[in-house]
């Protein structure tokens, strides 16, 4: 049993691992790439937001991996990730977006609420 739950274990750290290198990766593309910049616009939002929503990316990236060796920043992080990919998924169906352009925030939404649940709240549930 024991060998089971370091396997899972193991598994969600590299989930983690990955899931943060995205969002570093995504947060920088929002400063930078004139193809978020569009996307934003599209949106309705303003640079100040878009830049926000880099600043929020990179931090829960960082929390994330913070997170590995002390969860209560996985756990702010990750909450904070799943409702910004909430907020994102809202805005792609509310602009009649497709499923392909939508489902990545709602597949990060539930990735990130699993690692709140599974890898972070459970170094405090015994």
């Amino acid at each position: 049993m024991k060998d089971w739950l370091m396997s899972y274990m193991t598994i969600n750290i590299w989930i983690a691992v990955v899931t943060a290198l995205a969002f570093f990766y995504y947060g920088i593309m929002c400063l930078f790439s004139d193809l978020m910049v569009a996307e934003f616009l599209r949106f309705g939002l303003t640079d100040q937001k878009r830049i926000m929503t880099s600043i929020f990316q990179l931090l829960g990236a960082i929390g994330i991996i913070v997170g590995i060796q002390f969860p209560f920043a996985g756990l702010i992080a990750t909450m904070g990730l799943s409702f910004l990919m909430l907020l994102g998924f809202i805005i792609r169906v509310r602009m009649g977006d497709s499923a392909k352009q939508s489902i990545p925030s709602f597949a990060f939404m539930l990735i990130n609420a699993h690692l709140f649940y599974n890898l972070f709240l459970s170094a405090y549930i015994k």
